[in-house]
């Protein structure tokens, strides 16, 4: 009895990494549009190709204002110009000297005088505008000012703003920590996996959202002067927020060498 041969093993499905697929997952072969089909690559193509895993990174960061700005003025109303000058002049120098002796440089007091006839008398007035960067500072002076001249002398609410510089250096931090945090998510994915994350191929950003800190609805209802030095530094804040999106390539495993 003769035995039958054994017909030739034949492959049905061969597993190779695949292309990217086109617009809407199909592929496009011979002007034919073939749905949710996709080639696979040669073998020389996939030896060498990239394995990528793609994330996307957010942040929120905040920075309060770095600068504020007070105006101080005095005035007298005096029957002679001289004895007007003189009072006036009299407290501008006691602000003035004071604020050197609180190390405020004079690069960041600007200082402007107004002289004129009101009906039969002389009306001087001073405004000393002082910009601070320190607001403890700031209002430690306030308070001694208003100690020393009393109601002689009128010192505005504080107004607190950002410098350009500082806003950029916001708008910069909250890239870098969405970078950041893209990397770790993409970092902890791979360890997931069992994979080794490589170099960064495509880093872009995606969106930027900016706006200033809002107080509560019962406060913002209140007149802004009636605010608190603290809330007034809340409203000032500026918020920034970074959207980004990385693609980075996954390491293949390296083939450790035999040694002879």
């Amino acid at each position: 009895m003769s035995l039958q041969k054994t017909p030739p093993t034949r492959v049905f499905v061969e597993l190779v990494p695949w292309a990217d697929r086109g617009p809407a997952n199909n592929l496009v072969l011979g002007g034919e549009t073939l749905p949710g089909l996709r080639h696979p690559l040669s073998s020389t193509q996939a030896q060498t190709a990239t394995r990528e895993v793609h994330v996307s990174g957010t942040s929120e960061v905040s920075g309060g204002p770095d600068r504020a700005q007070v105006v101080m003025r005095v005035s007298s109303t005096k029957e002679a110009a001289a004895e007007a000058k003189k009072s006036v002049c009299r407290r501008l120098d006691y602000i003035t000297q004071s604020l050197q002796q609180q190390g405020v440089q004079a690069e960041n007091t600007t200082v402007t005088k107004d002289f004129r006839r009101v009906e039969n008398a002389y009306h001087m007035e001073a405004e000393v505008c002082i910009t601070f960067t320190e607001f403890g500072k700031m209002q430690n002076i306030c308070n001694f000012l208003v100690e020393k001249l009393d109601s002689s002398v009128v010192i505005s609410p504080p107004q607190f703003y950002h410098t350009p510089g500082s806003v950029e250096n916001l708008r910069r931090q909250a890239c870098l920590v969405a970078v950041e945090n893209a990397w770790r998510k993409a970092q902890e994915v791979c360890n997931l996996v069992g994979q080794t994350l490589g170099k960064p191929l495509l880093i872009k950003e995606e969106e930027t959202k900016e706006w200033e800190g809002q107080i509560d609805d019962h406060q913002s209802s209140r007149l802004s002067s009636s605010l608190t030095v603290q809330q007034k530094i809340k409203s000032a804040t500026i918020h920034a927020a970074s959207k980004v999106f990385i693609t980075f390539e996954i390491k293949g495993k390296e083939k450790r060498k035999k040694h002879l």
